[in-house]
This record gives structure tokens, C-alpha cells and sequence, in this order.
């Protein structure tokens, strides 16, 4: 039990590192214009909590399949939670690309209705980015939501999201930020980071 502990939570640990040095190496650059002001992710913080989360797992006793794919996950979500604070911006390759491959994977499964429980939950986050024209909430974030629910289901993306949605509104008041863009990634990051840790079964 503990070598599976703590082998997952060191595994969990390099691939969360890999996704920030990808998404610092690769998708760096300055912020763009019309964004969230830029900020310093916390780097430390995200590798801590991903050593956590692989410790969690292991201890679940999660199949190596799941392993795998949920730290993959964790990889990619820091990426994207890093780009988004330092750029305010989500890279299409972070999104549409792993987006691709489930829907992909799910036809050749059989598993045709990926495609749908991915564009649900996705709606009313294209709904907000066409009325605020792509500022108030960014398409970014459409395609995260997206990605979300072709990963967690649509049930479970959907209460996610709305539970996020209203921590970030929250936050966003108490910090009197609520005029400004915000760099909504991290929120959906998160809200499909810890489902997949809890609900994966051993």
C-alpha cells in the first residue's frame, strides 16, 4: 500500500511538473490585450496538490489505466491553469487537441454520445462568451468546459461548473474585481480535477 502511495503521488508529481514545463516552454509569451491582468500561478501550490492527488489515488488503489489518465489530466489542467493566469489565455492545443482524441476514442468504442455530454455542459459558457463578445468569459473556456464533460460526464460537469461558477462570482465580489476579466480556467481546472480523483474507481 505505501510503494503504490507514494509511487503514484511521485508519478503525479513528474507529470504536473512536464505539463508546466510545457506550458511555460511552449506556450509563454505576453499577455493579450483584451484579458485578465496577468498574474504569477502558483507553481509550488499546483505540484503540492498534485503530490496529494496521486497520493489519494494510490491509496484508492485505482487500476494503472485510471492512474495514468487521471495524472495525464492533472498535467494538463496546471498547463492550462498557467497559461491562462500568466497569458489569459487558453492554447487551443490544450483543449481541442485531448477533446479530439475522447471523442475519437468514444466513436471507435462505441461510446457515441461523448460527443453530446461534451457539448452540453459547454452551452451556457458559449452562450455568455457570444453575449460578452469573448471578453466577460472567454472561448477558451468554452472548450475547457467542453473537455470537462467528455471527462467527467455531463451530470457531473454540469453540477461541477455551477458549484465552481458561483465561488468564482463570489470571489470575484469580495475582491471588487467583478468589472474586470478574470481568469476563469483555474475554476474549471479544478472543478475537473477533483471529481476524477474521487470518483474514479480502484
Amino acid at each position: 500500500m505505501i510503494v503504490s502511495i507514494v509511487t503514484a503521488a511521485v508519478a503525479f508529481g513528474i507529470f504536473t511538473f512536464a505539463g508546466l514545463l510545457i506550458a511555460r516552454t511552449y506556450f509563454g509569451g505576453e499577455p493579450i490585450a483584451d484579458g485578465p491582468p496577468a498574474g504569477e500561478p502558483p507553481v509550488n501550490a499546483l505540484l503540492i496538490a498534485a503530490v496529494i492527488a496521486g497520493g489519494i489515488c494510490g491509496y484508492r488503489g485505482m487500476a494503472p489505466e485510471a492512474l495514468g489518465i487521471v495524472a495525464a489530466s492533472c498535467a494538463l489542467m496546471a498547463a492550462i491553469w498557467y497559461t491562462d493566469v500568466t497569458r489569459g489565455i487558453i492554447p487551443d492545443a490544450l483543449t481541442l487537441m485531448p477533446l479530439g482524441a475522447l471523442v475519437v476514442a468514444g466513436l471507435l468504442t462505441g461510446r457515441w454520445y461523448v460527443a453530446v455530454v461534451a457539448a452540453i455542459p459547454a452551452a451556457p459558457f458559449a452562450f455568455m462568451a457570444w453575449r460578452t463578445k469573448g471578453i466577460g468569459m472567454g472561448w477558451g473556456d468554452v472548450k475547457l468546459a467542453a473537455l470537462g464533460g467528455a471527462l467527467l460526464g455531463m451530470k457531473d460537469a454540469m453540477l461541477a461548473f455551477a458549484l465552481v461558477s458561483v465561488v468564482a462570482i463570489v470571489i470575484a465580489k469580495f475582491q471588487r474585481r467583478e468589472k474586470r476579466p478574470v481568469a476563469f480556467a483555474p475554476y474549471l481546472a479544478t472543478a475537473i480535477i477533483l471529481p476524477l480523483i474521487l470518483r474514479t474507481g480502484g
